[in-house]
């Protein structure tokens, strides 16, 4: 089935803008799959499960993969963290990724609603968190829970399930090692590249990858996290806080929403 060529007009402008949308969302803060993967679900409702998330990580590396190197022009990286989480993540979301056709798509809704509420209070409780670096908490011990974190549990989920790994990639680095937002974000995109990488190679190896449709998405979330990326360079830790803010408790209202109605 080719739904690129078969898909009405409307429903792709919805998928693109979609993916310009969360490129931004993901360069700046992390959690572009929270857009993009309920559009997917949403707008192509005979896609697989599997094929969506699928099809969600081609678009999102080509973004992530932008945004990384784009930070990393501007801005310096932990690369004795980014590294080592990088490449144990490679390994942990293809691992998760080879379990995400046993979860139905009806439990991904509450699952991330529940996460999302746990992020929310969380930064908001802690206002001051992330707006500078505390090069203190950069002991060994930290810095080798924040790797296994990061490149195991996170890009576990992130295979599994996919939506908000790159929000909770940059409060893994703000929280457990003292990174500001912007120097969390940063390191976010590389090991959110590499979880999106381990992901795509499971589902293309499994057939689970609408490649034309993804392909076209790639090019907007390509856009979206440029512009994202020097938005957030450009502004600082404050402008990242508040769109990690506004983009949470959105996506919180909206999937509860949707939740409600499906009840």
């Amino acid at each position: 089935m080719n739904l690129f060529v078969e898909a009405a007009p409307e429903v792709l402008v919805t998928l693109m803008v979609a993916a310009f949308a969360a490129g931004w969302i993901d360069a700046v803060v992390g959690g572009g799959g929270l857009l993009l993967l309920p559009a997917l679900l949403v707008a192509a409702p005979q896609l697989h499960p599997a094929t969506a998330l699928g099809t969600n990580k081609l678009a999102a590396i080509c973004g992530t993969s932008t945004a990384a190197v784009a930070y990393a022009r501007k801005t310096t990286i932990d690369w004795g963290v980014a590294g080592p989480a990088a490449g144990l993540a490679l390994l942990c979301a293809g691992c998760g990724a080879a379990l995400a056709g046993a979860i139905p798509a009806s439990a991904y809704r509450p699952v991330i609603i529940a996460v999302l509420i746990l992020v929310a209070v969380f930064v908001t409780v802690r206002p001051q968190m992330g707006l500078i670096e505390q090069p203190h908490k950069r002991t060994a011990w930290r810095r080798g829970t924040a790797v296994a974190v990061a490149g195991a549990g996170i890009a576990a989920y992130d295979g599994l399930i996919g939506p908000g790994t790159g929000t909770f990639l940059v409060l893994a680095f703000t929280t457990l090692i003292g990174a500001d937002f912007v120097h969390g974000s940063a390191m976010a995109k590389i090991v959110n590249t590499a979880t999106n990488l381990g992901a795509l190679v499971v589902f293309a190896a499994t057939g689970h990858v609408a490649w034309l449709l993804g392909a076209a998405m790639a090019v907007c979330n390509v856009g979206g996290a440029l512009l994202g990326a020097r938005m957030a360079l450009r502004r600082g830790a404050g402008f990242v806080r508040i769109i990690l803010l506004t983009v949470v408790l959105a996506l919180i209202a909206r999937l509860g929403w949707l939740v409600w109605q499906d009840s």
